[in-house]
């Protein structure tokens, strides 16, 4: 199967081995069976027997989702398409020999491997963390550990104020459960968010009653005498009593295989344009993996749901012989804060450089709703990014308008084309095009009436 180029070779019967069933390997998996019908695919996961949608596990604990909700796949897909399901953990790859060693004591061979092993809860060895009722939120099985260490529970403390920090906090407020929340920055996801953004996301942390505690960090987990946890030290050195602890301070690439393979690793698995590590034949993608050579202005570890799918889809191609650079496009990310919806697209640093770019930001009067674009201080006026609150935007519109590098003008002259709100919903247009007015009066944009509407020119 060795070819002049990645990927290349003959379409003779393929033995692919993925590790790792998340979205990037079933991603992965799927699209390969599509370009190779006569390939052999194994998916190789400890986590679950089947595929599991990651993002739905805090709506599982809600009660909105059902155990069964969690697979996006029924059990008869895998079969149907010729997937094969492996419930083991790889402990070793054998480069030499193509081989992959399994906890059962079994062995796979390959003759193209991709390893999608995701990631593991970063901590920072607190004393305590190994405590009963101290855990963070990834997989399944942490889910399943909540649901059993929360029941009865009257105080939590979560530490870390990220995506997860907040489901964490809205889970345990579901449930009747009081929340304190640790955060080391002066306002809530500050290392991302602008403080405009930040103060509307507290406002709903305000509203569900979930206390904050900010420029405050973990120092230490005390426990009872039967081994669960009873408080947390803060670095303030203030005690605060809970009978669970979600440590919610991020991810780290799940790296145990590859170290234990002689794949060579920095923070993550490094890989090439291909996705292909250092070894041949064998990828990574997702989570785990790191660019060697990431493009400008682009991180080297993409830990995103769309980019461990297109990094999936992107090896799928190379292994069946048809070789694809991975090429990740405008950044995305969306999320919800108790009620409120949030939507980001290209570059919006938490503070941006006035030298380089303009950030115009409109806000609902009420507090219920923002919109920030920010674009460049050049001739171009080019938009590179946007975040909104309370509005639903539509993710192709703003995936062209930044691959073009629009500017700004035209985009708020067509705003209304990236609305996805309803119909009857109400429609913020004019208030933003009259704000940006007011804040850049040298790049003037005229509304004009339409059937009844406003729309832009």
């Amino acid at each position: 199967m060795q070819g002049g180029r990645p990927g290349g070779g003959s379409h003779s019967l393929m033995q692919l081995v993925i590790i790792g069933n998340g979205i990037t390997g079933v991603s992965c998996a799927i699209t390969a069976r599509r370009l190779r019908p006569d390939a052999h695919i194994t998916l190789v996961s400890d986590e679950s027997p089947y595929h599991i949608s990651r993002p739905a596990l805090m709506y599982a604990y809600l009660g909105h989702l059902r155990a069964q909700d969690l697979k996006p796949y029924a059990d008869w897909f895998w079969a149907e398409n010729a997937l094969e399901l492996v419930h083991a953990t790889a402990m070793r790859i054998a480069p030499a020999q193509r081989q992959v060693e399994l906890s059962t004591g079994a062995v796979l061979s390959y003759d193209k491997l991709v390893v999608a092993a995701g990631s593991v809860s970063r901590f920072a060895a607190w004393p305590g963390q190994d405590l009963e009722g101290v855990q963070g939120l990834y997989s399944l099985p942490d889910l399943e550990r909540m649901h059993r260490n929360t029941h009865g529970v009257q105080q939590a403390v979560v530490v870390g104020g990220g995506l997860i920090g907040i489901e964490l906090a809205e889970m345990l407020h579901s449930r009747g459960v009081s929340v304190t929340m640790l955060v080391r920055d002066e306002h809530y996801w500050g290392s991302v968010l602008p403080p405009q953004e930040a103060a509307l996301v507290q406002g709903q942390l305000d509203a569900h009653h979930i206390r904050v505690q900010y420029s405050t960090e973990l120092t230490g987990i005390l426990g009872d005498t039967q081994g669960r946890v009873r408080a947390v030290v803060a670095s303030d050195e203030q005690e605060i009593p809970c009978q669970w602890v979600g440590l919610a301070t991020g991810v780290t690439p799940n790296l145990a295989l590859a170290q234990a393979s002689g794949l060579e690793t920095d923070r993550g698995i490094l890989v090439d344009r291909y996705l292909q590590t250092s070894q041949p034949h064998i990828y990574a993608a997702g989570d785990c993996a790191q660019h060697r050579e990431p493009v400008a202005n682009e991180v080297a570890i993409e830990q995103l749901w769309y980019t461990g799918r297109n990094q999936g889809e992107t090896i799928a191609h190379t292994v069946c012989g048809e070789p694809k650079p991975y090429q990740r496009g405008p950044w995305f990310n969306s999320a919800k804060f108790f009620q409120l919806e949030y939507q980001t697209y290209g570059r919006v640093p938490a503070r941006a450089l006035p030298t380089q770019e303009h950030s115009f930001c409109w806000q609902h009067p009420a507090g219920t709703a923002l919109l920030r674009i920010n674009f460049r201080a050049d001739s171009t006026l080019a938009v590179t990014g946007m975040n909104a609150l309370g509005l639903r935007q539509r993710h192709d519109t703003w995936d062209q308008w930044l691959r073009a590098a629009t500017p700004v003008t035209e985009v708020l002259a067509a705003l209304g084309a990236a609305n996805f709100d309803p119909e009857f919903f109400r429609q913020h247009e004019p208030a933003i095009v009259q704000e940006f007015n007011r804040q850049f009066p040298q790049y003037p944009v005229a509304l004009r009436r339409r059937k009844g509407l406003f729309s832009f020119m």
